[in-house]
């Protein structure tokens, strides 16, 4: 079990967040460059020191800086794997990963042996005599991981692992890796700022916003309730925070955002509320709509970004108020005539809307 307490200053930059994480879970932190996900990491391992903090690791206390306790990183039972690898060219792939293993007073049978196992961990056990150079990147991020696993470490650090590869090279190690890290018995922490592997990876998502948590939970928990715009985003929906307004006809209200009303089924609580609704709720029209649509607003169309794979379906981002993102399919973009600039009515129903506090 990690729990950690980490508060420091760097120039303007402020970091206060607190962290949970269990043994055999990988947990993700996700978010913008300069959010503060790598000073987290860089301190849990003790390469930087908070201006205050407490970590403790499996009851095992790290950080307390109350006490004036700061366990230097080699006594830590950490395993890093940072963004750029950090090989040593000179030496070769077991050389590598021994050196993970750092000043331990192992036998050199038990040594060789952690070596070719922590490479058969990584899945990479026929490299052992290569140099850096002869791996491709997808072995390079391997090998990484290796030496970090060779001291069979409680607390895994993974800074941005993917990075630096190619796309291709990209989609066949993120499998291989989540089913590796799946099988792992330690404390995974894993950084990112791609939506995409904070839920392919994520047992546990922590966003951080300008160096403090703005959401944490499990996936499932940030995919239907996200309460910030920056969590909807990642998340890829419609996010609105405001008050609860006019009762309607047919158990219906309206809810007053910054940017509009908006009308939902049901009578939401007083106080704040959240609505979320998916970008396939919303239905897009040339011409104001007939009928008895509940919300209905207009404006240009921003940007028309197509959906992977193969762009089967168009994100369509509308300059609203509220602003809107819908996703519709390609053909309705032909039929329709969509392209930036031009204005069109979205529209969604109440029934289509999720309200929770």
């Amino acid at each position: 079990m990690l729990a950690a307490r980490l508060a420091d200053r760097r120039g303007e930059f402020t970091l206060d967040v607190d962290l949970a994480a269990e043994p055999n879970t990988t947990t993700v932190l996700v978010g913008e460059s300069g959010a503060g996900k790598t000073s987290v990491l860089r301190l849990l391992a003790g390469l930087d020191r908070p201006a205050h903090g407490v970590v403790t690791v499996d009851g095992r206390s790290w950080v307390n800086t109350e006490r004036a306790l700061l366990l230097p990183p080699w006594r830590r039972d950490v395993g890093y794997v940072p963004q750029d690898y950090a090989l040593f060219p000179h030496l070769s792939v077991e050389q590598n990963v021994a050196f993970g293993l750092g000043d331990r007073r192992l036998p050199p049978a038990i040594r060789r042996e952690r070596v070719r196992g922590a490479l058969a961990t990584a899945g990479v056990p026929e490299l052992g005599r290569r140099r850096p150079h002869q791996l491709s990147g997808g072995e390079q991020q391997r090998v990484a991981l290796a030496r970090a696993l060779a001291p069979a470490p409680r607390l895994l650090l993974l800074d941005e692992p993917l990075a630096a590869l190619d796309l291709r090279t990209r989609g066949t190690v993120r499998t291989e890796l989540r089913k590796l890290l799946a099988r792992l018995p330690c404390i995974t922490l894993y950084v990112t700022h791609s939506p995409l592997e904070a839920l392919v990876f994520g047992d546990r998502i922590v966003v951080l916003e300008r160096g403090r948590v703005s959401q944490a939970g499990p996936r499932e928990e940030l995919l239907r309730y996200p309460r910030s715009p920056f969590v909807a985003e990642l998340m890829g929906t419609n996010l609105f925070i405001g008050q609860r307004g006019t009762p309607r006809e047919r158990d219906a209200a309206s809810v007053r955002t910054a940017e509009g009303e908006v009308v939902v089924s049901g009578l939401p609580g007083p106080g704040d509320v959240f609505l979320t609704v998916s970008p396939r709720e919303i239905t897009l029209f040339r011409e104001h709509p007939e009928g008895s649509a509940q919300n209905v607003f207009h404006g240009p169309i921003v940007e028309l970004v197509p959906e992977a794979p193969a762009g089967e379906r168009v994100r369509v981002v509308l300059g609203t108020r509220p602003m809107l993102v819908a996703e519709v399919t390609r053909e309705a973009v032909g039929s329709l005539g969509l392209r930036e600039g031009l204005p069109v009515f979205a529209t969604f129903k109440a029934t289509g809307v999720t309200v929770y506090a």
